[in-house]
């Protein structure tokens, strides 16, 4: 695949959209390769920061970009840290959808 996923847009699932095969998440996970992929389920990425300011800053940078994107992922956090997952609910695996916000994320 040679897309930049950071410059895709997420798609809305439509009716009946599966999730990917083991074959197309390893192929897209080349593209994150910081984030965890899990269970063949969903993809996983701690953040760290210096105190809970900029861990709360990220949050919302990250949750602005889930709005624009229509597509929202787990977020956890506290002090100095930022724990995102990402998997797409509607399919409960993954999508392209999910690649293409941890791309987006990494760029923040």
């Amino acid at each position: 695949m040679n897309k930049d996923l950071s410059k895709e847009r997420c798609e809305p699932c439509e009716e009946g959209t599966g999730h990917l095969m083991v074959n197309e998440i390893k192929e897209l996970w080349r593209q994150v390769p910081d984030w965890t992929w899990e269970d063949h389920h969903h993809l996983t990425r701690e953040f760290k920061f210096n105190d809970f300011k900029q861990a709360l800053a990220f949050v919302n940078e990250v949750g602005e970009l889930a709005e624009s994107e229509g597509h929202h992922p787990d977020i956890y956090f506290g002090w100095g840290y930022v724990k995102i997952t990402l998997f797409t609910h509607k399919v409960d695996g993954l999508t392209e959808n999910d690649f293409i916000m941890a791309a987006k994320i990494d760029r923040l």
